[in-house]
C-alpha cells in the first residue's frame, strides 16, 4: 500500500520518468504510467495551443502595421500637397479608406483572438483576379516606394487569375513587397512578374539590395528570422512577414523559395493553377 501511495505522488510530475512498482503491482504500474502519459500529453497540447495563440496574436499585430503605414502615408501626401489635383486626391483618399477598413477588420480579428487556433484558420478559395490584386498592391505601396525613390514594375497578363483565397493571398504579396521595399537600395526598381507555368501560377518579386548570404537565405521563411543586425536596425519588426507568407502559401498547396546573388534578391511563389 505504501508503495502505491508513493507512486501516486509521481503521477503529476512533469517529467518522462516511468513509475516502477514491484512484481505483484505490475497491473497498477501500467495503469499509472498510462495516466501519467495522458497527463503529459494533455499538458503538452495545452502548451502548444497557447503558443499557437501567441503566434496568431503576433501574426495579426504584424499585419496591422501594414495598412496603418499605408493610411498614414497617403494622408501625409494629402496634407503636404493641399493643391493636389482633385482626381489624384480622390484616388489617394480611396486607397486610404480601403486600408483603414482593412485595419478595422484586423483589429476585430485581434479582439476575437481567443476564438482562434491553428485548426480554425482556413483557406476559402475562389477565382481571383491576380493582375488586379497586384496592381492594387502597388498602388497601396506608393508612399513607401516613393519615400526612397523606388518604383514597382508589374509584368503580367491582364487576364491572369488564380484559384485562391484573395484576402490571404493579398497578405502574402503584401509581405513580399514590404520586404522588397525595406531591403532595396534607394532609387531602384522592384520587378514583379506573374505568369502561368504548366499547372502553376508563378509570381516573383525581384529587388536590388544587399545580397543575402546562402546560410541565411535558407532560414528567411522561418518564424522570427530577422537576418543580420544591420538589416534589423534598418527595418525593425519581429521577422514575421516571410514566415506568414510561407504559411499561407503552403496552406494553398504551393511553394515559396528565395534566391540572392550579385545584389539581387528574388522571392518566388508557386501556386497550383487549380486545386
Amino acid at each position: 500500500m505504501q508503495e502505491t501511495i508513493d507512486a501516486t505522488k509521481t503521477v503529476y510530475q512533469q517529467d518522462d520518468r516511468t513509475i516502477e512498482l514491484s512484481e505483484p503491482l505490475k497491473d497498477i504500474e501500467t495503469q499509472m504510467n498510462q495516466i501519467k502519459m495522458s497527463i503529459l500529453l494533455n499538458q503538452q497540447t495545452i502548451k502548444e495551443a497557447e503558443n499557437k495563440k501567441n503566434e496568431l496574436v503576433m501574426y495579426l499585430a504584424h499585419d496591422i502595421r501594414t495598412p496603418l503605414t499605408s493610411v498614414i502615408g497617403y494622408l501625409s501626401l494629402l496634407d503636404e500637397a493641399p493643391d493636389m489635383p482633385l482626381e489624384q486626391k480622390q484616388k489617394y483618399l480611396g486607397i486610404a479608406l480601403k486600408r483603414a477598413e482593412r485595419l478595422k477588420k484586423l483589429i476585430n480579428e485581434f479582439f476575437e483572438i481567443t476564438r482562434y487556433n491553428t485548426q480554425q484558420i482556413k483557406i476559402s478559395k475562389e477565382h481571383t483576379d491576380l493582375y488586379y490584386l497586384l496592381i492594387q498592391l502597388i498602388d497601396e505601396f506608393y508612399p513607401a516606394l516613393s519615400a526612397k525613390g523606388n518604383s514597382a514594375i508589374l509584368c503580367a497578363n491582364e487576364n491572369l487569375s488564380v484559384y485562391a483565397d484573395p484576402e490571404k493571398l493579398a497578405r502574402v504579396f503584401n509581405n513580399l513587397l514590404k520586404n522588397a521595399v525595406a531591403y532595396s537600395y534607394p532609387n531602384t526598381e522592384i520587378l514583379i512578374s506573374a505568369m502561368e507555368e504548366k499547372e502553376n501560377i508563378v509570381v516573383t518579386f525581384k529587388n536590388n539590395g544587399k545580397t543575402i548570404p546562402s546560410d541565411k537565405l535558407s532560414t528567411v521563411f522561418e518564424l522570427f528570422n530577422r537576418l543580420d543586425d544591420a538589416r534589423k536596425s534598418d527595418t525593425g519588426g519581429a521577422g514575421l512577414g516571410l514566415s506568414i507568407a510561407a504559411e499561407i502559401v503552403h496552406l494553398h498547396g504551393g511553394e515559396i523559395t528565395g534566391q540572392s546573388e550579385d545584389d539581387t534578391t528574388t522571392l518566388t511563389v508557386s501556386l497550383p493553377l487549380l486545386s
